[in-house]
């Protein structure tokens, strides 16, 4: 009788763990105890585990690439997002294929998804960040091992994202601690889950400190737009603290206030959302909030190598939580 080679799961019994935790040893994750970390270490060790992908693949069909699925955009998100996913498979022994698409809807995904299949890919991340998409990613194939990224969190599928919600919080009340009575928001486009759960947030950090809530400043993501709704919000003396989707809004309302002769922070605050590499250079330099890319891409790639190995239980959804980046844009409001 042949003795099968041992599994993860021997491993995580021998260790005392759960197998989602020697998923994470394999696999690099930071987020592990170094005493764990040993003991996983040394129950592979013992059992002679070998998590052989390359022997899987040929039975599977499968290779050692991993099919990405995202917009063909600049935006800082979602391209760092991209970024940060190659180089966090490659650490991991894979390569990665990125199909780009124009729009995020039902036939370019699928066409992508389909070329990814056609190529034995071992996996597929979409990056989902707006509506179109959810439809699209029901109707893909069952049996395929899929996580969406930024995805919509309302339906049942795999999904990591950044806790858009608590990091617009934070930047909302950090206003609020500065002294200012309300916040206003200029946000981004309406079928982003970014923008609708920074909106979230916001709203949120009004209602729970019972400030007054202002009227949504509705844009686009762009410095271009920023500059537009700043126009507007200049000219309006009661306007003390603004909240800005991402960083280019925020560059675009800063424009429009120096424009205006309102001073940045002795008139109005300013923060944003993404803390893109300029945001540090912006005059002021500019408040925003952080998010974690890379644990982004650690916690997704974790997620499809627990669906590709087989392994049951694991988790459906995980979600990060930014850090608000204190710069030199909020100060107390002006006294009148």
């Amino acid at each position: 009788m042949a003795v099968r080679d041992p599994a993860m799961t021997d491993v995580a019994r021998l260790a005392g763990v759960s197998h989602q935790t020697v998923s994470r040893v394999l696999n690099g994750h930071p987020n592990v105890r170094e005493q764990t970390r040993l003991r996983v270490q040394a129950a592979i060790a013992e059992l002679g585990y070998r998590p052989n992908r390359a022997a899987r693949a040929l039975v599977t069909g499968r290779s050692q690439v991993i099919g990405v699925v995202a917009q063909n955009t600049t935006l800082y998100g979602p391209a760092s997002l991209l970024a940060a996913l190659e180089q966090t498979a490659a650490e991991s022994g894979f390569a990665v294929s990125v199909g780009s698409v124009r729009d995020l809807d039902h036939r370019s995904i699928s066409a992508v998804v389909e070329r990814h299949l056609a190529h034995r890919v071992a996996g597929i991340v979409v990056i989902a960040p707006v509506e179109s998409a959810g439809e699209a990613l029901e109707r893909l194939p069952k049996d395929v091992p899929l996580v969406t990224v930024d995805g919509d969190p309302h339906r049942p599928m795999p999904l990591v994202t950044v806790d858009q919600a608590a990091g617009a919080r934070a930047a909302t009340q950090h206003l609020l601690d500065a002294g200012h009575r309300t916040v206003w928001h200029v946000s981004g486009p309406s079928d982003w889950f970014d923008s609708a759960g920074r909106i979230e947030g916001w709203r949120e950090a009004l209602t729970s400190a019972g400030a007054e809530i202002p009227p949504l400043v509705p844009a686009d993501w762009s410095a271009a737009a920023g500059y537009r709704c700043g126009q507007m919000l200049a000219r309006m003396p009661d306007v003390t603290a603004v909240f800005t989707a991402n960083d280019h809004l925020a560059l675009g309302v800063l424009r429009a206030l120096h424009e205006h002769g309102r001073r940045v922070p002795d008139d109005i605050s300013v923060v944003g959302f993404d803390d893109v590499p300029e945001a540090a250079y912006f005059i002021p330099p500019l408040t925003t909030v952080r998010p974690d890319f890379g644990a982004v891409a650690r916690a997704s790639l974790e997620m499809l190598l627990t669906q590709i190995e087989s392994v049951s239980g694991g988790a459906l959804r995980e979600t990060i939580a930014p850090t608000l980046v204190a710069r030199r844009s909020v100060a107390p409001p002006p006294r009148r």
